[in-house]
């Protein structure tokens, strides 16, 4: 009878090791899964929820159509190294002016530069090669404006026109980006037709002239950067 006993015992002491054993390991196994949850956890980037949608030749019109009718802002002023410019911007061009307020407002122009200058002819902003502002440029879209030319509105002095992209463009889409000002005592006629103004110097040409007096190299750029440092709505 004492060697039954002694097995009975004995398989119960194994059985109650075993069950500690799995317990064990069923806790490690726990364990494990629950700082993976943390580290996947770290690795998620939560994007910001978009205030506008990301801009393209397909949106941008009917978003700009829409910005216009409630951001009826007229006016910028953009502060320079050499002093500001007031602008008027034209309502009957109502797709340029939207681009711009909208750009104004997202500050995309802010730490940009006047990155060609030719004097008595145009200084040329909006653009720089720095990669913050390229980032910036990214988030908001890469699109395109249709030109608009029949408003009346000529190269004068003063005159706030958009140049045509740099990619293959024969129909001279406007690149939203960039903006020129007329420097010219005579005005620019021959780029009536195929650059739309929309918009005009209304204090500041002194600053334009000083600007367009800065030397450059053989690609009209300026030996010493011409920085815009902020560009802001006028009320």
């Amino acid at each position: 009878m004492r060697p039954v006993l002694f097995l009975s015992i004995s398989l119960l002491f194994l059985s109650c090791n075993n069950k500690k054993t799995e317990t064990n390991n069923s806790s490690k196994v726990i364990q494990n899964t629950s700082e993976e949850k943390k580290e996947a956890k770290k690795d998620t980037v939560i994007e910001p929820e978009r205030e506008f949608p990301l801009l393209t030749d397909d949106n941008a019109m009917n978003f700009f159509l829409e910005y216009e009718k409630h951001n009826k802002e007229d006016k910028v002023r953009i502060t320079t190294d050499f002093g500001e410019i007031d602008i008027l911007l034209y309502d009957k061009t109502k797709f340029h002016r939207a681009n711009f307020v909208f750009l104004t407002k997202q500050g995309y122009f802010d730490d940009t530069q006047f990155y060609r200058i030719v004097n008595n002819f145009v200084i040329q902003g909006g653009n720089t090669d720095d990669a913050k502002v390229k980032h910036k440029r990214k988030q908001i879209g890469r699109y395109l404006l249709p030109k608009d030319t029949k408003r009346g509105y000529k190269h004068d002095r003063g005159a706030v026109s958009m140049p045509s992209s740099e990619v293959d463009n024969p129909h001279k889409l406007a690149s939203p980006y960039q903006f020129f000002i007329v420097q010219k005592s005579d005005g620019a006629y021959h780029l009536d037709g195929d650059y739309t103004v929309f918009g005009k110097v209304i204090r500041g040409m002194d600053v334009v002239d000083e600007i367009a007096k800065q030397k450059t190299d053989n690609a009209e750029w300026p030996l010493h950067n011409v920085y815009i440092k902020k560009v802001e709505i006028l009320e």
